[in-house]
């Protein structure tokens, strides 16, 4: 039996855990992929919020896929901020994470489109990059500036979306914003050992949900951290949570990035766990960190 990992003090995101196990278990990769939304989708409803005052939104298509279109009150920048939701390639969609997308759009006085792209088992990968590439490539081929954010599997997609479009000769991304991403890092291997019963998520569920996905390993799109080169890459702002076996992913992308000559801006939260975003009314830790994200976003937005 591995040891348990070591847990955070702080009071707000004790709440907060135990808030997301009443409504999805610490076992609930166990279950059906059904049951698995059902109870993430409770748990995003659990932490809704009222969207910022005067904000608008709309759902559509862009390039035939799924979209959420979130117009501020006050937009200060053309920059277009392009939002990649997190929940393991499995779950989540359009509204498990529509007020963080409001709020970050709110904040950074920036239209934002958040994804709703494919998810695994059903689709497997290519399809999540593949949805994601196709709306920003439409973007960019309009001339358009996109600071590329994602959580999670999102952050793998952001990052993975920022590599393609180099590839492609596409320019126009002003900034890519990773919020603790998984990257491809060694299963058996630093955070992943240290943290791997840690709450929220644990290395077992990673690799519960690279199974589902079914990348080819090695594939630097699917696997960032492989990438044989990241020169050329936009600048970068990677924050992940210390007590999170993802922590080591963002940590060595951003030594990477850092060691090739890209600006990058990283932050660990020392007392935030996997997917802390949704606590950002409740614990200072959070809060604070949020902060910081959206003070990216805005910045890269606006140079």
């Amino acid at each position: 039996m591995s040891a348990r990992s070591p847990v955070p003090n702080e009071e707000g995101i004790l709440q907060f855990l135990a808030i997301c196990d009443a409504f999805y278990p610490p076992d609930a990769v166990e279950a059906s992929i059904e049951q698995q939304r059902d109870w993430y989708n409770a748990l995003c409803a659990r932490f809704d919020r009222p969207l910022p005052v005067e904000m608008t939104f709309a759902d559509g298509m862009l390039q035939r896929i799924p979209i959420r279109r979130y117009r501020p009150r006050n937009i200060t920048t053309r920059t277009i901020l392009l939002y990649l939701h997190g929940g393991g390639f499995v779950v989540g969609s359009l509204d498990s994470h529509h007020a963080i997308c409001a709020e970050i759009a709110d904040f950074a006085g920036a239209e934002l489109i958040s994804v709703d792209y494919r998810l695994a088992p059903e689709y497997r990968w290519p399809a999540q990059t593949d949805d994601g590439f196709a709306v920003l490539k439409h973007l960019l081929c309009a001339n358009k500036r996109v600071v590329v954010i994602g959580d999670s599997a999102g952050g793998n997609l952001a990052a993975g979306l920022a590599l393609r479009a180099r590839d492609a000769s596409l320019l126009g991304i002003v900034g890519q914003v990773l919020i603790y991403p998984a990257l491809g890092g060694d299963l058996a291997a630093g955070s992943y050992v240290e943290m791997a019963t840690a709450p929220g998520l644990a290395t077992a569920d990673v690799a519960y949900y690279r199974e589902m996905l079914k990348a080819p390993a090695g594939n630097e799109i699917a696997e960032p951290l492989k990438a044989s080169s990241v020169t050329g890459l936009p600048p970068a702002f990677i924050t992940v949570a210390h007590f999170d076996p993802l922590r080591d992913d963002g940590r060595q992308y951003a030594a990477r990035l850092t060691a090739e000559g890209i600006d990058v801006r990283f932050r660990e939260e020392p007392q935030m766990v996997h997917a802390w975003l949704r606590a950002r009314h409740m614990s200072d830790g959070a809060r604070e960190g949020f902060y910081a994200i959206c003070a990216a976003i805005k910045h890269f937005a606006a140079a």
